[in-house]
C-alpha cells in the first residue's frame, strides 16, 4: 500500500480535528500552523498561527492548500473511488508477482488507469489525479497524470504499460497500451540510474546504523538496473527478471555478501552507461503523439457528454 512520505519542516497545515495546545488549551478545528519538527509521539510539532504550540499525528492534518480545495468542492472525497470503479481503461498487476519475484505471501499490487469524463472537469470539483483503492494494494492514475509521469520515465508507471499481468482492458485501454513505445526515451537513464544511486545512499546509512539493509527493497533496485540496461540496449522493455530470478532471490533472503552486492551494482551502472551509448531509443519521448492522443480521448468523451 502507498505510503504518505514525511511532512517536512514548513509545511502548511490545517488541523482537521479540534485539539488541545500544549498548555491544555482548547484549538478549533480548522485552525492553521506550519510544521516545525517532528514530535517524540511519531507525529508532528505545529506551530500556530497564533504562536501556540501543538502536537498531531498526520492523521489529524490537512495540507493547507488541499483542504481549502476541498472546501470548495461539492460531494464527499469519497466519491474519488467511483472514477475508478466507473472509469477505469487500464489495469494490471504490478511489484514482484509480475516480475517474476513473488515468493509465499508476496501481495498482490494493482496498479491501473483511469479517464474521467470530460464534464467532471466543468465542474467546481475537479477529478482526482490519483486514486487510492478502493481495494487493499491498489492505486490509480487518471489518465492525463498517468501520461505526464510515464513521459518522465518514472519506473513505476512504464511497469504498468509492460506488466505481463493485465487486470483489465477498454477500447481506450488497448490505445494507451499501443502507445507505451512512445514513452521510451533515453530519459529512462537519468530516471533510473538517478534513484537507484539516491536509494542506495540511504541503505549504506541503514547499513550504518542497524548492520544490514533491507534486503527486499536492495533487491528490487538491482532489477530496476537490469530492466533499464536491458531496454537501453535493445529498444523492448522487460519486465520478468528472467535468468536473474534467482540470483536476485538469494539477494532478497540476505544470502550475498554486501560487498558481492556493491560490485553487482556498479558493474550494472557500467552496462547501463555502455547501453546509453549505443541505444536505439530516442533522446526524448513522443510527447506530441501522446497528447494526440490525449487530446482525442477528451473530445470523444465531451461529444458524449453533449450528446
Amino acid at each position: 500500500m502507498t505510503t504518505s512520505p514525511r511532512l517536512p519542516g514548513g509545511t502548511q497545515v490545517v488541523l482537521r480535528e479540534a485539539s488541545l495546545d500544549q498548555a491544555g488549551a482548547r484549538v478549533q478545528r480548522g485552525a492553521t500552523g506550519r510544521v516545525v519538527g517532528d514530535a517524540e509521539s511519531g507525529g508532528y510539532l505545529i506551530r500556530l498561527t497564533d504562536g501556540r504550540q501543538i502536537t498531531a499525528g498526520r492523521g489529524d492534518l490537512a495540507l493547507r492548500k488541499a483542504y481549502q480545495r476541498d472546501a470548495t468542492r461539492s460531494g464527499p472525497v469519497t466519491d474519488d473511488h467511483r472514477y475508478v470503479t466507473d472509469h477505469t481503461i487500464y489495469a494490471a498487476v504490478v511489484g514482484s508477482r509480475a516480475f517474476g519475484l513473488d515468493v509465499e505471501g508476496s501481495d498482490t499490487d494493482l496498479r491501473g488507469v483511469y479517464a474521467a469524463p470530460a464534464d467532471a472537469f466543468w465542474s467546481l470539483r475537479k477529478p482526482p489525479r490519483h486514486v487510492e483503492g478502493p481495494a487493499p494494494e491498489q492505486f490509480s492514475w487518471e489518465v492525463e497524470r498517468f501520461c505526464e509521469l510515464a513521459l518522465k520515465a518514472n519506473p513505476n508507471l512504464l511497469e504498468v504499460l509492460h506488466s505481463p499481468m493485465v487486470e483489465t482492458i477498454t477500447p481506450l485501454g488497448e490505445e494507451l497500451v499501443e502507445l507505451r513505445g512512445a514513452f521510451l526515451s533515453q530519459l529512462m537513464y537519468q530516471t533510473y540510474s538517478g534513484y537507484v544511486l539516491s536509494q542506495f545512499k540511504k541503505i549504506e546509512a541503514d547499513l550504518r546504523r542497524d548492520g544490514e539493509p533491507r534486503w527486499k527493497h536492495v533487491m528490487h533496485l538491482l532489477r530496476l538496473l537490469l530492466a533499464c540496461r536491458d531496454v537501453l540496449a535493445t529498444g523492448a522493455f522487460r519486465t520478468d527478471a528472467g535468468e536473474h530470478r534467482e540470483r536476485l532471490l538469494s539477494v532478497r533472503r540476505g544470502e550475498r555478501a554486501w560487498p558481492e552486492v556493491e560490485t553487482w551494482r556498479l558493474s550494472l551502472h557500467a552496462q547501463i552507461d555502455d547501453a546509453l551509448d549505443a541505444t536505439p531509443l530516442p533522446a526524448v519521448p513522443d510527447a506530441a503523439r501522446v497528447d494526440a492522443w490525449l487530446r482525442s480521448v477528451r473530445a470523444r468523451s465531451a461529444r458524449e457528454a453533449l450528446a
